[in-house]
């Protein structure tokens, strides 16, 4: 087993005054050579927007983007006619695919909102641009690991255009899933949005991240009441 920790304070940031980010993986102004990506894990961005900030219509292509509101509620309008409001305890996708135009505001003039945002290399290049967004409720992510974005349609998530498979799980103190390699040669990065974790031996807490590599099965502890994403990974 191979493993690499990003501790939370160890992050790139920037702070736009409307807008607050911390950077697991260079991006923008930051740049580490050391942690450019994890396998196709390009992106893992943690951003607080205050109350009526946001991003006006940019472009992308090739990736998929995937975003998790953590607190509050984010205002999506995309070129492929996509339009909502993604709330806390949803989740979105957006395939770039040849080529994607999208704004995206905090929904509230006045609360903040933080969010994930985590961009995946995709499988196939220059699809047909794509959007779709979920909820997935409390319930169905209580100590076990939800899949919420996959490529497979057994799992009734978010499909991606990649061989990714992203769980969500709400965790009580003391318990403890499992994950099981999918692909074999996959690695697992692990995300903790509350709370702290053991994983293979491994302790990590409050927004730390854990890749693994080389190991069939990813076991996860909670120490505390904790909330954990968990994201395979094809390592080319």
């Amino acid at each position: 087993m191979q493993t690499i920790i990003h501790k939370a304070d160890s992050r790139g940031g920037a702070d736009h005054g409307w807008l607050k980010a911390k950077h697991t993986f260079s991006f923008a102004s930051y740049m580490d050579p050391s942690r450019v990506h994890f396998g196709v894990l390009r992106v893992l961005n943690d951003d607080i927007i205050l109350g009526g900030g946001g991003f006006p219509t940019h472009p992308h292509d090739n990736m998929e983007i995937v975003t998790i509101p953590i607190i509050g509620a984010l205002a999506h309008r995309d070129s492929t006619g996509g339009i909502g409001t993604i709330s806390a305890g949803e989740v979105q996708i957006m395939s770039a695919g040849s080529g994607i135009r999208h704004s995206e505001f905090n929904a509230s003039a006045e609360n903040t909102v933080n969010l994930l945002q985590i961009w995946v290399f995709p499988k196939d290049r220059n699809i047909t641009p794509r959007y779709d967004q979920r909820a997935f409720t409390p319930e169905e992510r209580k100590n076990t690991l939800r899949v919420v974005v996959s490529p497979d349609e057994k799992d009734d998530a978010l499909w991606i255009n990649q061989d990714a498979y992203f769980a969500l799980a709400n965790l009580d103190e003391g318990t403890t899933v499992r994950w099981n390699i999918r692909n074999q040669g996959s690695g697992v990065y692990l995300f903790v949005i509350e709370g702290e974790i053991d994983a293979n031996g491994i302790k990590a807490e409050l927004r730390d991240g854990i890749g693994i590599t080389e190991s069939n099965e990813i076991t996860i502890h909670a120490t505390a009441e904790s909330i954990v994403l968990l994201m395979e990974l094809p390592m080319r």
